[in-house]
């Protein structure tokens, strides 16, 4: 049986650039599925704070937009292939899918084949208000009404679908919150602090979920160094998601005085990405992506911002962003052969 390290953050709060104070923790999301992941495959799984305080959820990310039930973000990603074929021919950015209610074009076009549409003819009706709304940084049920492009539904109806998307949204934060809370780890976790370099070399791999959290408990810690060095030495699998490779700044160096991962291929939430979060516009103290570049990584970001991207060299694996969290956790998984 495998035996993760499950390192999360046990920070709360952030200090931002200009000296305040702003609520942190680790992203739900990202926290629960690979735990739940891991422990369906077998592995038994430790979960670990710096201090041994119980790690906090960071309210940011409970918000009903981090959460759209994947149908409903499969469907929003066939819409968007339709007016653009090469990731760089598009940008699709947090504020597009959370405030233009593009993410809504399911139930829209369940609304319009309820009218008679075919599914094709209401997919097709969706995809091209949705295009206007992303060119012009429009809602799209505004769209779809302005434009004629509606199906007969009226503006009510739109919205009924947009108000019934982010209510399923909210409803699976909650559920996925709860989930989190019943798990005996993240009520009492164990201390990194208090293990020694024989306890932490039980373990086959390490695995840490992001939200702004490590940056403010992992970064720049001796404890998670002691932990990469024990586990680097017997090539055992590193895995962190989005934020979470912010543990690997704590790295030692090697002898020959470079930082332990120097010239390893990896990639983190990205700096494109953070300047769109709520925290990256009131203003961090420092960027991952920038920081694990300055320390001597090769950066390998996914061809576009939002979407799953997870690196693997040698024992390293890293995973881009929320949307990377079922990969990384899988990537892990086959490591330690339980995949």
């Amino acid at each position: 049986m495998a035996r993760i390290a499950y390192l999360v953050s046990s920070a709360r709060e952030i200090e931002l650039a200009d000296g305040s104070r702003h609520p942190t923790g680790y992203f739900a999301e990202e926290a629960v599925k690979p735990y739940e992941r891991f422990i369906a495959a077998g592995a038994e799984v430790v979960v670990l704070t710096p201090d041994g305080r119980p790690p906090l959820a960071d309210p940011y990310g409970l918000e009903h937009f981090f959460h759209y039930p994947e149908e409903d973000q499969d469907f929003f990603a066939s819409v968007t292939r339709t007016f653009h074929h090469d990731p760089d021919d598009i940008r699709v950015t947090l504020h597009q899918t959370t405030e233009l209610d593009l993410v809504a074009a399911r139930r829209i076009v369940a609304r319009l084949t309820a009218r008679g549409f075919t599914p094709a003819e209401a997919h097709a009706l969706v995809s091209k208000a949705a295009k206007i709304a992303w060119q012009e940084d429009r809602r799209l049920g505004a769209v779809m009404v302005s434009e004629g492009l509606d199906g007969g539904l009226s503006a009510g109806e739109v919205q009924a679908a947009v108000d019934e998307l982010n209510a399923a949204a909210q409803e699976l934060a909650t559920e996925r919150k709860a989930r989190l809370d019943a798990i005996p780890g993240f009520r009492e976790p164990t201390a990194l602090s208090l293990l020694s370099d024989e306890d932490l070399a039980g373990f086959d791999a390490v695995f840490t979920p992001g939200g702004h959290g490590p940056m403010v408990d992992l970064a720049d810690n001796p404890d998670v160094r002691r932990l990469l060095a024990v586990l680097h030495g017997k090539q055992a699998p590193i895995a962190a998601l989005c934020h979470g490779p912010a543990l690997l700044l704590s790295a030692p160096d090697r002898e020959d005085g470079q930082w332990l991962f120097d010239g390893y291929r990896l990639t983190c939430f990205t700096d494109e990405e953070e300047d769109q979060t709520v925290p990256g516009k009131l203003g961090l103290p420092w960027y991952v992506d920038t920081a694990l570049k300055n320390a001597g990584a090769v950066f390998d970001d996914g061809p576009a911002a939002w979407i799953s991207h997870v690196v693997v060299d040698r024992n390293l694996i890293t995973g881009q962003n929320p949307a990377s969290t079922e990969a990384t956790a899988d990537a892990l998984l086959k490591a330690v052969s339980l995949r």
